[in-house]
């Protein structure tokens, strides 16, 4: 349980997060400049498009500066109720690395299946092992041109934001959660 002290600091740390404006919190040499990430999810993608470029654009512009990202692979599926399954690798800015999985429910008005190469950006990510746990999220809310996607999961003053470039057909909206694991697991929840 958490005392007292630690939960109003907890508290103050999330209240001067949510105070300052994304841009002004950042330090620079802890975060990714917006060519550096680019060229990352070029060499990831093994391609650049217009698309993914504008992509991260928008995502700098309404984010700022990410300190941290994940390059993986994914595959979902869904009828009504869907099936999220990813792995990949974090690389944080200031240093350090660690293997990622995934995987999460979801419901909705959502038909079809996809695979997709993923480059999830990062932002106020304290530590590696800050990743594991589950972010809320909503898919076919999410900006999409020239065949890349972006939409955003918020947790506890972290927000990562999934860029997709796939092949499938997929349509609908759906809300659920994605859970970032140590080790892969076919349970969704």
């Amino acid at each position: 349980m958490i005392d007292r002290r630690q939960h109003l600091q907890h508290l103050a740390a999330l209240a001067a997060t949510a105070a300052l404006p994304a841009r002004a919190a950042e330090d620079k040499d802890g975060t990714y400049d917006q060519e550096s990430v680019l060229q990352a999810a070029t060499d990831f993608f093994g391609q650049t498009t217009e698309g993914l470029a504008k992509v991260i654009e928008k995502a700098f512009k309404e984010q700022g500066r990410p300190n941290a990202y994940i390059r993986g692979e994914e595959a979902s599926g869904a009828v009504t109720v869907g099936l999220r399954y990813g792995d990949g690798e974090l690389l944080m800015k200031g240093g350090g690395s660690s293997k990622v999985y995934w995987a999460g429910p979801s419901i909705g008005f959502d038909v079809g299946g996809n695979a997709s190469k993923v480059f999830t950006l990062i932002y106020h990510l304290p530590r590696t092992s800050a990743i594991y746990q589950r972010f809320p999220g909503v898919d076919g809310s999410l900006y999409y041109i020239g065949g890349a996607g972006i939409n955003y999961q918020r947790l506890k003053g972290i927000t990562l934001a999934p860029i997709r470039l796939g092949v499938g057909l997929r349509a609908g909206a759906s809300v659920g959660y994605i859970h970032y694991r140590r080790e892969k697991s076919i349970n969704p929840f």
